[in-house]
């Protein structure tokens, strides 16, 4: 039988439970909002004047560490015009001054296509023709309809050189190699190519527009040196 004092005792309990399950739930803590990305400087804006389309690079697309800047020189005793590329930062500089350099983002040679070594700017071309080498025929035949003997592929957009190319020659002989637009925001600051150092289409406008003939390509030696082929 339940007395009074158990009943009481029962009752109280009850209520209790009643209590605490009207207790408001605690508030969610929203989910954190990302934020924007950093707006892309003007000069990656959609570049007018050219023969064929420049688009604008989007926002959030580049690492910010990988924008075109100026910075202190690293090489103080080079002159200027030279072009150093360091391929595990994926970087290159341009020398200004003995104090300054322009550096720029760039994607360089895959595993098996990277190279190092002095090369000298022989000549500089604007939306120039790609004139597929032999030896890259030979690893993609379907690309034969482009080659030097069928005169190349026209300029424009799909063109892979993009809007500039800088043409790189040691002793007087042509090394294949390229310093060229064309890349793609999502490759830049990786190794990509086939040995070619590749760079916005923006920047290497940039580029094209203070090159120094004839001076100095240098490509460093990489600290990976199974995918190194030396230049030299």
């Amino acid at each position: 039988m339940m007395n009074r004092r158990t009943f009481l005792a029962a009752g109280g309990a009850v209520a209790l439970g009643a209590c605490a399950r009207q207790l408001p739930q605690a508030p969610t803590a929203p989910a954190p909002v990302p934020a924007p990305p950093p707006p892309m400087p003007a000069f990656y804006d959609a570049v007018p004047g050219e023969p064929f389309p420049v688009p604008a690079i989007p926002a959030g697309s580049i690492d910010p560490a990988l924008w075109r800047q100026e910075v202190a020189n690293p090489w103080p005793d080079r002159p200027r015009g030279t072009i150093v590329v360091d391929p595990d930062a994926a970087m290159l500089h341009f020398v200004e001054t003995s104090d300054t350099a322009t550096r720029y983002g760039v994607s360089v040679g895959a595993e098996g296509f990277a190279w190092n070594g002095t090369a000298r700017l022989q000549f500089q071309r604007e939306w120039p023709r790609w004139k597929v080498p032999e030896t890259m025929i030979a690893r993609k035949p379907e690309l034969a309809p482009y080659s030097v003997a069928n005169g190349g592929m026209d300029p424009g957009p799909g063109n892979p050189l993009g809007a500039r190319a800088l043409y790189l020659f040691q002793d007087g002989i042509d090394t294949l190699y390229r310093i060229h637009g064309d890349a793609s925001p999502r490759e830049l600051g990786k190794a990509v190519s086939s040995g070619c150092i590749r760079m916005l289409n923006q920047d290497v406008i940039h580029l094209f527009d203070r090159s120094v003939h004839g001076a100095a390509v240098i490509v460093l030696p990489s600290m990976k040196p199974e995918r190194t082929t030396a230049l030299y």
